[in-house]
C-alpha cells in the first residue's frame, strides 16, 4: 500500500521557482556549515559523492574529510522533474557517500526514501541527512493557532516536522547500519515575523500540505499572527526568536560478509 499523501511537491517547486536568487537563507547556510564540520572528522576518502535536495543550487560542488577533498554530485529532488523522491532512483549506484539536506521533509514514505538511498550506496558506504524536526518553529504555530482560534477555527500552517525519538527508528526500518542520530539546536533571530515568514515559505516548509484548508491566509489573519509573535516571542531590540532543530542522521550499508571457503 502506498502511504498517504502528506506533502504538496508541486506546490513546494512552484515556491523554490519562485525564490530570489538573492533571497537570504539563513537555515541552509546553518545546516551546510555543521555539514562541513561533521566531514572534516571523517577520516575516510570519498571517490563517489552525491548530495540531493529539494533544490541542489546552492549545494557545494565539493566537500573535504580528513583525508583531503572531494567533489559532490548534486542532485535537486523536486526542483529536477527527471527525479521522484517516492520512487528515487539516482544517476548511478556505488555511491560511497550520499548526503541529504531537508528531502525527508517532503517525501511521504521516508522509509521507503531512505531504502532506495541504502540501495545507492557501495558496500560500507554513508549516509548523512538532515531535517528541520523536533519543536523546530513553535513559536510560528502558536502564533497562527492563536490568530485563527480568535476567527472560527485553527489549521495547520506549518509543515509537520520528525521527532528525534523517531528518527532512528526509520533508519533501521530502512535498513542502514549503524544508525546514529542527534540533534542540533539554534534560537535564531529575524527582524520581524514576516521576515522569518517570507524564508520559511521559499524553504517550501509553509503550509506544504496536501490535505491544506481551503481558507485563505487573510491580510488581517496574518497581521493578527505576527502582532501575537512580536508581543509573546521577541527581544527588547525588537527582533523576533525563532526555535530551529535540525536533526541528523547518519547510517551505512552493510558490506556482505565473505562467503567461508568449503573444506575438500
Amino acid at each position: 500500500m502506498l502511504p498517504p499523501k502528506t506533502f504538496d511537491r508541486a506546490l513546494i517547486a512552484r515556491r523554490l521557482q519562485r525564490r530570489k536568487p538573492e533571497a537570504e537563507d539563513f537555515v541552509t547556510r546553518l545546516v551546510l556549515d555543521d555539514l562541513a564540520e561533521r566531514l572534516l572528522v571523517v577520516t575516510r576518502r570519498f571517490e563517489r559523492a552525491a548530495i540531493l535536495s529539494p533544490d541542489a543550487s546552492q549545494l557545494p560542488l565539493r566537500g573535504n574529510t580528513r583525508e583531503g577533498s572531494f567533489e559532490f554530485e548534486r542532485i535537486s529532488t523536486v526542483l529536477d522533474t527527471g527525479i521522484d523522491p517516492e520512487r528515487l532512483t539516482l544517476p548511478r549506484t556505488g555511491y560511497d557517500l550520499i548526503v541529504s539536506l531537508f528531502d525527508v521533509q517532503v517525501v511521504n514514505d521516508v522509509v521507503g526514501f531512505l531504502s532506495r538511498i541504502r540501495h545507492h550506496l557501495a558496500p560500507d558506504g554513508l549516509f548523512i541527512a538532515a531535517a528541520i524536526g523536533g519543536d523546530s518553529l513553535f513559536e510560528l504555530r502558536h502564533a497562527f493557532l492563536s490568530a485563527e482560534s480568535q476567527s472560527g477555527g485553527a489549521f495547520a500552517r506549518v509543515a509537520p516536522f520528525i521527532p528525534l525519538a523517531d528518527a532512528g527508528g526509520l533508519l533501521q526500518r530502512a535498513g542502514l547500519a549503524l544508525p546514529v542520530t542527534d540533534i542540533e539546536s539554534h534560537t535564531v533571530r529575524y527582524a520581524s515575523p514576516f521576515a522569518l515568514m517570507q524564508e520559511i515559505r521559499a524553504l517550501g516548509a509553509s503550509n506544504p500540505l496536501a490535505d491544506r484548508p481551503g481558507r485563505l491566509m487573510t491580510p488581517r489573519l496574518l497581521a493578527a499572527a505576527a502582532q501575537t509573535y512580536a508581543e509573546e516571542f521577541s527581544d527588547p531590540d525588537g527582533r523576533i526568536r525563532a526555535t530551529l532543530e535540525i536533526i541528523w542522521m547518519s547510517g551505512g550499508r552493510r558490506r556482505k560478509p565473505a562467503k567461508a571457503a568449503q573444506a575438500r
